[in-house]
C-alpha cells in the first residue's frame, strides 16, 4: 500500500504520488440488480431521466475490505448529497459546500443541475432521511470548524475526510491553523487528483495523511506528518466510528487523548447501538441498513445516547453538546412558527466533547 509522501515539517506536503488511482474509479452509476456503464468512462449525460430514477452513485467492489482496495462509496454518496444541498433554494435544505459539485464526475455534474434527477436522488434513491441528516451534519460540523478557526486553534485533524472541502472553503480564515486530513489511500488519492483536475489549489496549511485505520498504527503517521501533541486541537470524526471495530474505536480515542491539549474539542457522529441489533424502531433505519450492507461497508460500533456521558468520561473528555434526531430537526429543519420542514433519519446522533 503506497502512502502519500509527506515531509516532517508541520503544514508542509509533497504533492506528488506514485500509482494513484484514477479519481473516476468507483464512481459508477448502477441500477438495482443491473450494471450500467461507469459515467466517468463515457456514459452519456443525455441518458433518459427515466433510467436515472433508480440510479445512484456507488462502487462496484463489495468485499469486506472494499475501502482498502477502492474509493469509499459512502464518501461519494456524501459528496453527492452535499453537492445537491449547495444548489437548494430552500434555506433549511441549503448548505454551503459549493465545492462538492466540482468533485463530482463530469456527467454527475450535469445531472446534479436537473431538478427531476435531484428529486429522485434525494427522495427515492437515498434511504429515508439520509439527505436531511447529511445536511444537518454538514452544517453542524461547518459551524464547529469555523469556531475553531475563529478561536485560533492550533490544529484540526479530520479522520476519514473523504471528499471534505472545509480546508478549501474556509482557507481565508485558517491562517493560524494547520489542517490535517486522514483517509484510506485510494479515497484520498482520488480526491487529490480531482482537486488538481478542477484547478482547485491545495492550501499550504493542508496536510494529507493516508492510513488503513484497521491495520496501521496512527501515532507514527501523525508524528511523521508533523501533527503536534498538547496543542489546542479540533478532532473531527465524521461518518467514521460506526465502521470501526470497538477495539479500533478505543485505540483511536486513546491517541486523541494523547495528542489533545487543554481546551481541545472532538466532534463525531455515531449510530445508536440498537441499530446494530436490528431493532428497526427508528425512522429510515431499515432502508439505511440495507444500503450500507449493499455497499460492503458494514457498521460495527454503536453507542446508546444515554451512555454518551460515560463514554466521554472514559476517554478523558466532557460532553459539551449532544444532538440526536429531535434536536437536529429543531436546529436545522424547523421554521420560525415551529413547523418541521424536513425529517432526519433517526439512526445517528452528533456529539462535541471537550478536553478539560
Amino acid at each position: 500500500m503506497n502512502a502519500f509522501p509527506l515531509t516532517t515539517a508541520p503544514c508542509s506536503i509533497s504533492r506528488e504520488s506514485k500509482n494513484r488511482s484514477d479519481v473516476r474509479d468507483g464512481w459508477y452509476i448502477t441500477h438495482t440488480g443491473r450494471k450500467y456503464p461507469d459515467v466517468s468512462r463515457g456514459a452519456s449525460p443525455q441518458t433518459p431521466v427515466s433510467k436515472m430514477t433508480e440510479m445512484c452513485i456507488q462502487k462496484t467492489a463489495m468485499s469486506k475490505k472494499r475501502i482498502e482496495k477502492t474509493t469509499s462509496r459512502t464518501a461519494a454518496m456524501t459528496c453527492m448529497c452535499r453537492a445537491a444541498s449547495s444548489l437548494e433554494n430552500n434555506r433549511h435544505y441549503h448548505s454551503d459546500d459549493r465545492l462538492a459539485v466540482k468533485l463530482l464526475p463530469a456527467p454527475a455534474r450535469v445531472l446534479i443541475h436537473i431538478p427531476l434527477f435531484i428529486k429522485f436522488f434525494t427522495q427515492l434513491l437515498a434511504p429515508p432521511g439520509v439527505y436531511e441528516y447529511v445536511i444537518a451534519r454538514t452544517k453542524y460540523i461547518d459551524a464547529a470548524f469555523e469556531r475553531a478557526l475563529a478561536g485560533r486553534f492550533d490544529q484540526i485533524l479530520l479522520f476519514g475526510a473523504g471528499y471534505d472541502t472545509r480546508a478549501l472553503r474556509f482557507q481565508g480564515k485558517a491562517q493560524h491553523t494547520c489542517i490535517f486530513e486522514l483517509d484510506a489511500p485510494h479515497t484520498q488519492q482520488a480526491k487529490i487528483k480531482q482537486l488538481k483536475k478542477r484547478n482547485l489549489s491545495i492550501p499550504p496549511n493542508l496536510v494529507f495523511i493516508s492510513i488503513d485505520f484497521e491495520k496501521e498504527p496512527l501515532s507514527p503517521k501523525l508524528d511523521m506528518a508533523g501533527f503536534q501533541k498538547d496543542r489546542r486541537n479540533l478532532f473531527i470524526l465524521e461518518g467514521l466510528l460506526m465502521y470501526l471495530k470497538p477495539e479500533s474505536v478505543k485505540e483511536t480515542f486513546q491517541i486523541i487523548r494523547e495528542y489533545a491539549g487543554t481546551g481541545s474539542l472532538v466532534v463525531f457522529d455515531y449510530i445508536r447501538a440498537s441499530v446494530l441489533r436490528h431493532e428497526n424502531t427508528l425512522y429510515g433505519e431499515a432502508g439505511l441498513i440495507k444500503s450500507v450492507s449493499k455497499a460492503g461497508e458494514q457498521w460495527q460500533f454503536g453507542i446508546e445516547p444515554a451512555e454518551i456521558g460515560a463514554f466521554a468520561a472514559v476517554q478523558g473528555f466532557e460532553v459539551s453538546n449532544h444532538k440526536c434526531v429531535h434536536e437536529l430537526e429543531v436546529a436545522y429543519f424547523q421554521d420560525a412558527s415551529g413547523r418541521q420542514m424536513g425529517r432526519i433519519n433517526g439512526t445517528h446522533c452528533i456529539v462535541t466533547m471537550a478536553r478539560p
